[in-house]
């Protein structure tokens, strides 16, 4: 069972084989889903509908090679900011929502506000972001970068097999 905005939604297996399925390739027809989970293509198609106006699925995609694309650098970032009130939090989200290097941005528990995720072609080009676009934000106080080296997995795939 799975809570959204105060809605219950009960899931079964074919439910969740159709999640697995579109999440690992969303260039499959409803027809070739129906196929492989052996529904006829109409009630198919209904729970694929219904899994979108339920929000599970948000929208489908593209999966880029970043290095093939010549993004070689990849950082995260972790932040602390000078000011942890509601309208410092909120400016600085709304200002990093606008940066396309940041492709994941988290609030932490622990020592650090946030943490991001920064894709970059490379290290100069990292360092420009950093030290004319990141530390020029009044509201950041501290800023550490912590490089990746090798990446060892990387997957967008929700873990569905531990749902049922």
């Amino acid at each position: 069972m799975y809570f959204l905005d105060n809605l219950f939604m009960e899931l079964d297996r074919q439910d969740l084989t159709i999640l697995r399925l579109l999440q690992r390739d969303a260039t499959l027809s409803t027809s070739e889903i129906a196929e492989r989970i052996n529904m006829s293509q109409s009630p198919c198609w209904r729970r694929i509908h219904r899994l979108e106006q339920n929000g599970l699925i948000r929208r489908r995609v593209a999966l880029l090679d970043r290095q093939s694309l010549g993004m070689e650098v990849v950082v995260f970032a972790t932040i602390n900011l000078t000011s942890t009130g509601r309208q410092n939090l909120m400016s600085f989200e709304s200002e990093i929502v606008g940066h396309p290097e940041v492709v994941e941005c988290y609030t932490m528990t622990g020592i650090w506000d946030y943490m991001l995720k920064i894709v970059t072609r490379d290290i100069r080009h990292y360092e420009d972001f950093v030290r004319n676009t990141l530390t020029a934000s009044p509201a950041i106080r501290e800023l550490h970068s912590h490089m990746a080296v090798t990446e060892i997995k990387n997957s967008t795939e929700l873990p569905l097999d531990t749902q049922l």
